[in-house]
C-alpha cells in the first residue's frame, strides 16, 4: 500500500470547491470523493480499484468499479475490490505458530501479492502497514487446517487475524481496503507505548463492525463462498 493509499483512511474526502475561491462562514462546502480513474464523483459508498503493480489503493464510481470485475487472464493492472466478508471465530492457529510468523501485535492480515507470486502478511503499527516475514509452510499448514478461509482472492482479499485475550484466534476473511481502514485507525487514533484507550476502543469497534458484517464459517467447512 503506498502512502497516497493509505491517507484515503486518514483524511477527509476532497471537496467540490473550486481551487483558490474564497470561503466565509456561510459558504456550503460539500465533501465529495472523486473516482481516481476518471475524475467523476463517485459516491458516498463506491468501491476501490488495486493497482497490482503499486499496490495502491484507488476510490472508483460505479462504472469505471465494474470495468474490473473481471480479471480473466489473472494479469489486469487494476482489479476490483469486492465486498465479501467471512468470519471464524475459532481458527485453527497457536501462539507458537504467531511467534513463528514473527507478529508482535494481536492482529495481522496476510494476502497473495501476484506480483510477487506469494503470500505477505502485515500487522498495523502507529508507523502504519509494517511487514512480518512470513514461513510460508507455517502459513499453509494454518491454511489446510481450514480450508473454507483459504480462497482468497490475490491482491483484493486478506485474511485478518486477531488474537483473543483468552489466546485463540479469530479469523475474517475482507476486503484489502479493510485492513488498510484498520491501519489508519491505528495512525490516527494511536497514543503512547501502549495505544490507549481510544485506540483500543477505535481498534474493538472495528472488529464488532466486521462481526456484524461476516458470514459465520466453522473452521472444517469447505465449498465455495465466493460472493
Amino acid at each position: 500500500m503506498t502512502a497516497t493509499g493509505l491517507r484515503r483512511f486518514r483524511e477527509p474526502p476532497r471537496t467540490d470547491r473550486p481551487a483558490g475561491s474564497p470561503v466565509t462562514p456561510s459558504t456550503p462546502v460539500t465533501q465529495v470523493t472523486l473516482c481516481e480513474l476518471c475524475a467523476v464523483p463517485a459516491g458516498e459508498d463506491h468501491g476501490h480499484v488495486v493497482n497490482v503493480e503499486s499496490r495502491g489503493l484507488l476510490c472508483a464510481c460505479r462504472a469505471c468499479y465494474l470495468l474490473f470485475t473481471r480479471d480473466t487472464d489473472g494479469r489486469a493492472r487494476y482489479r476490483a475490490v469486492p465486498r465479501r466478508y467471512l468470519h471464524a471465530p475459532d481458527f485453527p492457529l497457536d501462539a507458537a505458530d504467531w511467534d513463528e510468523m514473527q507478529i508482535p501485535v494481536r492482529t495481522a492480515f496476510f494476502f497473495r501479492n501476484s506480483a510477487m507470486d506469494r503470500t505477505v502478511a502485515f500487522y498495523p503499527s502507529p508507523a502504519g502497514a509494517t511487514e512480518s516475514l512470513l514461513p510460508l509452510e507455517t502459513w499453509e499448514r494454518v491454511l489446510a487446517a481450514n480450508p473454507a478461509m483459504a480462497d482468497v482472492r490475490p491482491d483484493v482479499e486478506a485474511l485478518l487475524v486477531d488474537r483473543r485475550p483468552d489466546g485463540g484466534f479469530t479469523c475474517h476473511l475482507v476486503p484489502i481496503d479493510a485492513c488498510y481502514e484498520l491501519v489508519g485507525l491505528v495512525r490516527l487514533h494511536w497514543k503512547g507505548f501502549d495505544g490507549g484507550q481510544e485506540a483500543r476502543e477505535a481498534i474493538e469497534g472495528f472488529f464488532a463492525d466486521l462481526r456484524e458484517r461476516g458470514r459465520t464459517v466453522p473452521p472444517a467447512q469447505g465449498g465455495d463462498d465466493r460472493g
